[in-house]
């Protein structure tokens, strides 16, 4: 039976959110085509109606989860009236954060994949990284430069997504929480 063009686009977005959650959840080679289709209700043989290839999947569904990411940033800080850096290093260092891996930080998840992978897949890791560097930019302390901002803001992310990596891959719980809270406050005592 032939889907409208709507519901092919509805089957499209709808598998882009799947594998954006199995990617983060297993890596992008820990699950292949056949088993993400199943996963999103669909048949193997339409993926290849949708989508180019598993490499054409993976850069889009880690488009849509770093900017889903980037949003979810962007709602933190506008709940937050001040001390906006801190809010958001304990929102990105939470255990919740930690445990629910498929709706966490692309960059955490596949950061480390994505030097093995295409142009376009780290063009995308490259974007989402921008956009978050500009949320950080607008919160880190004042400094005496755009370009001095700009570190603290790398900084700031970088010790935020190294942090969240450890505190995943220890297999300690006292560890792992230790972690997270050295760096939420490391981080939240640069924006005194």
């Amino acid at each position: 039976m032939r889907v409208s063009r709507e519901q092919a686009d509805k089957n499209r977005e709808h598998v882009i959110d799947v594998a954006s959650r199995l990617f983060r959840e297993r890596g992008f080679e820990g699950i292949g085509v056949s088993d993400l289709m199943k996963e999103a209700g669909l048949t193997h043989g339409g993926f290849y109606g949708q989508f180019d290839s598993k490499e054409d999947l993976k850069v889009q569904a880690s488009r849509r989860a770093l900017s889903g990411n980037k949003d979810r940033w962007a709602q933190v800080l506008a709940e937050t009236p001040s001390e906006k850096l801190a809010a958001l290093a304990r929102f990105y260092l939470s255990e919740a954060h930690r445990d629910r891996r498929g709706e966490g930080c692309a960059l955490a998840a596949l950061g480390a994949e994505a030097p093995r992978s295409s142009v376009e897949l780290q063009a995308a890791f490259r974007d989402g990284l921008e956009g978050y560097l500009e949320l950080l930019d607008g919160i880190v302390p004042e400094s005496a430069s755009e370009e001095d901002r700009r570190s603290k803001s790398i900084s700031a992310l970088s010790t935020m997504v190294g942090a969240l990596v450890l505190s995943r891959a220890v297999g300690d719980e006292a560890l792992s929480r230790t972690i997270l809270s050295a760096a939420a406050n490391e981080i939240a005592a640069r924006s005194e």
